[in-house]
């Protein structure tokens, strides 16, 4: 569900952009004053590597000619707890728009919103951690995950056409995009529960500690967290490196939607196009940037090899990106804490 700028107006753009840059900081706070465990820094840089690895997996969804991939909110907020998620999807989402193209450079505002802000910082806390509010076990896990996975799917893809709309982008009607929009991602969202729901009591039964940390905010006690993070990060470059191999070619469930929408608005199906000195400003950075464009090798696009080096190189990017943010909060705060104490 990651947009392209042809899908904005410079206006909604920016202001998106700046919502997001807001939220990124207020987060960074939060996680500042409150307590983040030492154990809970790495797992921030896994999973997220597991996460970007299970973007590259476009699943098909029968009968429709479309498919589509995880999120992977909910999955990060249930390991990790919702400020945390928030800022590993968004290291995340950075690194997809910046080093591989995917998703436009204006447009990088509205997906941390849409994919980041809507699963971690608001389904999470008012649907997910409610759900378990008696404790959790494997029937609570499955259903909460589903249940948040889904809502936080079709919220974001109803603001995705609530942004469309404001964008003056007429070639999507209200009414016939969000009639395509909704249904395909209630979908998506379906087999996303069902993966999430699965990771997530797969941890529990390995290490209950950690998914007991994530809803409750406590450190993770004295327990070792290491064979978790082995199988992860096992798991990150199977998925990665040679599952995503098998990704699915039908455009995800927005690109299915827009090209549907059109083909109803304008009798075929038509690939938006931005235009504008902004537009070409920021795909003039993406170009720059994007060492592995549309996760392909730049000089051989066709190469099997550029989608498992795709999968490998942004595991670890986001590992490093997002396990570094961890640490240097943590840095910061036991610093704070000894200034405090003098």
């Amino acid at each position: 569900m990651h947009m392209a700028d042809a899908l904005l107006s410079p206006a909604v753009g920016m202001a998106m952009n700046a919502v997001s840059v807001a939220a990124i900081g207020v987060s960074v706070a939060r996680i500042k004053k409150e307590e983040i465990g030492e154990k809970t820094i790495p797992i921030m840089g896994i999973a997220g590597a597991l996460v970007f690895a299970g973007q590259m997996i476009n699943f098909t969804i029968p009968m429709t000619g479309a498919s589509g991939h995880i999120g992977g909110g909910i999955l990060l907020a249930g390991l990790l707890g919702g400020v945390p998620a928030f800022l590993s999807i968004a290291a995340v989402l950075i690194i997809q728009c910046l080093f591989f193209a995917d998703g436009g450079l204006l447009a990088l505002g509205c997906n941390i919103f849409n994919i980041g802000v809507i699963p971690c910082l608001v389904v999470y806390p008012l649907v997910f951690k409610p759900l378990l509010k008696n404790g959790a076990d494997f029937k609570r896990l499955s259903i909460a995950s589903v249940i948040a996975v889904v809502i936080g799917l079709e919220l974001g893809a109803f603001f995705v056409v609530l942004q469309t709309l404001f964008s003056g982008i007429t070639e999507l009607p209200f009414g016939t995009f969000a009639a395509l929009m909704m249904p395909i991602h209630l979908v998506i969202g379906i087999v996303e529960g069902i993966v999430t729901a699965a990771v997530l009591c797969f941890v529990y039964k390995m290490r209950p500690e950690i998914i007991e940390s994530a809803r409750t905010g406590k450190k993770i006690g004295g327990v070792s967290v290491k064979k978790v993070l082995i199988l992860l990060a096992v798991m990150t470059v199977v998925v990665g490196g040679g599952l995503a191999l098998l990704a699915s070619t039908n455009p995800d469930g927005l690109e299915w939607a827009i090209g549907r929408t059109t083909e109803h608005v304008l009798g075929e199906e038509t690939e938006l196009e931005a235009e504008g000195r902004i537009f070409d400003s920021a795909a003039g950075v993406q170009e720059k940037t994007a060492i592995l464009p549309d996760y392909a090798l730049a000089s051989n696009p066709d190469s099997i090899a550029g989608t498992t080096l795709s999968g490998i190189v942004g595991a670890v990017v986001t590992f490093a990106l997002a396990g570094a943010a961890g640490l240097v909060i943590s840095k910061l705060k036991k610093r704070k804490r000894a200034g405090d104490n003098v």
